[in-house]
């Protein structure tokens, strides 16, 4: 059996520097650890917690897979050809929300897991009747943006002008409010993927949709890939620019910190030599989004843009302020400064090489230049 150890909330919390967390909630318990087991699929993509129930949820690229808080393996829901990435879980509809990509049938969908029924291994996406889907216009029509004229969408490649903004798809998913407010309706934020190309210059902001899913069911559709439905929004509720310059694939876990009201992108590390390339990012969940020029843009565009938040290290050249923490491989904010952080690895087994997944727990410090420790 598995060793687990635990740790308790009230005795985690120590005094931070800013920001301060509210007045401690009735203690909780956490592992200091939880494995997702080991997967032939992909590597590790995001992570989500059912705190009620006592269940995490694992993305490994083309897999979902559901735990107990001790890591022994609940189900699993395999069957996609597609990429699953980010998760979260909605804490209103008890469901797992997460990004899902097609990028060669040009379809980019909102994967909704009925986790309660996920009950057993490998179960299938696509004849289980687990997993529903929304289709989501607005990447759709930024990733095909023919952005030089030429009569011609160049497809899944990174080195052209176009996809707009460089979009490459989504992945960094979280619930949360509107963008400058504490409080107020839940919203489903969706950061796009972004391709790393050092050679344009309308490409150095992460990119976040906000939307609000109350009557997302009259969209809700079956996955059935070898017919891609487009059952989807027609609009957004929010649009919104966050100025990082360039990275990896863009945001590849977005969290929502609900005692500080911050937001946090983590993501692979651009290779722009006129930026800093930090792979943490904090958005001021505070500061209200001001109107201004999306910078780099080939036409003049006005957006909503977002303020990164103080604290951490600031490249004095470009303005832009981040952190130095890995968190692109999964992020959940359990509360009052607690925070899980998914660390990918590989082993052997039976001769087959396969992917692992680890939540450790983390404590936010604030300190810089990293902002956490982790908790043991």
């Amino acid at each position: 059996m598995r060793k687990v150890l635990t740790l308790t909330l009230a005795a985690a919390v120590t005094a931070v520097s800013t920001p301060v967390y509210a007045a401690a909630r009735p203690p909780q318990r956490f592992p200091l650890e939880v494995y997702g087991g080991a997967w032939t699929e992909g590597h590790v993509q995001g992570l989500a917690i059912d705190e009620r129930k006592g269940y995490m949820y694992f993305s490994f690229t083309n897999v979902l897979v559901k735990t107990d808080l001790r890591g022994n393996l609940v189900g699993s829901v395999k069957g996609f050809t597609g990429h699953l990435g980010d998760l979260d879980f909605n804490a209103e509809d008890g469901r797992v929300y997460g990004s899902l990509e097609y990028k060669e049938q040009e379809s980019f969908y909102i994967a909704i897991f009925d986790v309660d029924r996920v009950t057993r291994p490998d179960m299938d996406a696509q004849t289980s009747d687990v997993v529903s889907t929304v289709y989501l216009k607005e990447v759709v029509a930024d990733y095909t943006a023919d952005m030089n004229g030429d009569g011609v969408f160049d497809g899944n490649v990174a080195g052209t002008p176009d996809h707009r903004y460089g979009c490459s798809g989504i992945d960094g998913v979280a619930f949360g409010p509107e963008f400058g407010k504490k409080d107020g309706p839940r919203r489903l934020t969706v950061a796009y993927g972004v391709y790393a190309n050092t050679g344009r210059q309308d490409n150095d902001h992460q990119v976040l949709l906000q939307y609000d899913i109350r009557q997302w069911k009259r969209y809700e559709r079956p996955l059935t890939e070898s017919a891609p439905h487009k059952s989807g929004p027609g609009r957004v509720t929010g649009k919104y620019f966050a100025y990082t310059g360039n990275t990896r694939y863009g945001v590849q876990n977005l969290e929502y910190d609900q005692h500080t009201g911050d937001w946090m992108l983590a993501v692979y590390q651009g290779s722009k030599p006129q930026f800093p390339n930090y792979p943490f990012f904090i958005v001021d969940g505070r500061a209200r989004p001001r109107t201004g020029d999306v910078a780099g843009q080939p036409q003049p565009e006005r957006g909503k843009l977002l303020t990164l938040a103080k604290g951490g290290l600031q490249d004095p050249a470009s303005g832009v302020r981040g952190w130095q923490f890995n968190g692109e491989y999964g992020l959940i904010s359990l509360g009052r400064g607690l925070f899980y952080a998914a660390e990918a690895g590989k082993v052997t087994e039976d001769g087959a090489s396969k992917n692992t997944g680890t939540a450790r727990l983390w404590r936010w410090t604030g300190q810089s230049p990293t902002p956490f420790e982790q908790v043991r």
